[in-house]
């Protein structure tokens, strides 16, 4: 495992349009300075869709260290820029679930962030694929993405995970099963399924998901919640939430480096928050793929 140092100079890009981007740019700004960091640059984004190119700028500028502002969304949009960049990821984690953050064991309150990313060290980690697209945690199919596409942006800002819920009650009403395929190189796998999560970490949406998903075992794990009941569905997210022992009761999993993704009707597929795809889609691990910047004792 990597354990160098981490550079004492960087850049900051912050999602200001995040949940709590607009109203943490500034503190994040002065913290950073007030630990030790300095910064290079430091821009606060209005626009999402200008998050790439700018963390794209900044690398090519020779920024040691980007520090990236925001949700999971915005982890994912950006990270394609530090692949095969000797530049390391610094991630800020000021969204809603923040799931990156917590398989990185970063602290999520800003102090906490903000210190590991001043006094932390290096981390080689993997990245998920679906077909040429990076993502850092977690893909899905089935309900998430028609509620990550439907969802008010006001509800999601202003009432985190709580407003989630409420939208995916709302959204599962009309919500239909779909058969699923899932070719792992030597074998097909046919089942009906409610919802498939790609994992690359074990949180999504900010609830544990798997005990066996991380960033650095060189694996991408599928996850289905298998049958065609949506009351099963509901009862799979409340098991994984609270912990249950029987929370593995109603998924199966598969662990490996490439997958085929092929459902019968097409799904949307939502890449760490952001509706990005659609089946039939290929998934793999892109191993040991970024730097990233961790707690010391992470």
């Amino acid at each position: 495992m990597e354990t160098r140092d981490l550079p004492k100079d960087a850049i900051l890009v912050v999602n200001a349009h995040s949940r709590r981007g607009q109203d943490n740019f500034d503190q994040a700004r002065e913290k950073l300075e007030s630990a030790g960091v300095r910064l290079l640059a430091a821009h606060a984004v209005k626009d999402p869709e200008q998050m790439a190119a700018t963390v794209r700028q900044a690398i090519a500028s020779g920024a040691p260290m980007v520090i990236v502002g925001g949700g999971d969304g915005s982890m994912s949009g950006t990270v394609d820029e530090f692949v095969g960049k000797d530049c390391v990821f610094g991630v800020l984690p000021l969204g809603t679930a923040n799931s990156f953050a917590r398989t990185l064991g970063l602290p999520l309150d800003l102090d906490g962030a903000v210190q590991a990313i001043a006094a932390g060290r290096r981390r080689r980690v993997d990245l998920g694929m679906v077909d040429g697209d990076y993502f850092v945690n977690a893909a899905s199919l089935g309900l998430s993405p028609m509620i990550g596409r439907t969802v008010p942006h006001k509800l999601k800002r202003y009432l985190g995970r709580i407003g989630y819920l409420a939208w995916a009650a709302k959204c599962s009403v009309g919500f239909r099963a779909f058969r699923l395929t899932i070719d792992d190189g030597t074998q097909e796998h046919r089942m009906w399924s409610t919802e498939v999560r790609v994992l690359n970490g074990p949180y999504h949406g900010g609830v544990e998901l798997s005990d066996h998903a991380d960033v650095d075992t060189g694996e991408i794990v599928i996850q289905a919640v298998v049958g065609r009941s949506k009351p099963r569905l509901a009862w799979d997210w409340y098991a994984k939430f609270f912990k249950l022992r029987d929370r593995d009761a109603h998924t199966r999993e598969f662990h490996g480096k490439s997958f085929r993704i092929e459902t019968r009707p097409r799904q949307r597929i939502s890449i760490d928050g952001e509706v990005l795809a659609r089946t039939p889609v290929t998934v793999r691990i892109a191993p040991g793929a970024v730097d990233v910047a961790v707690a010391r004792d992470e």
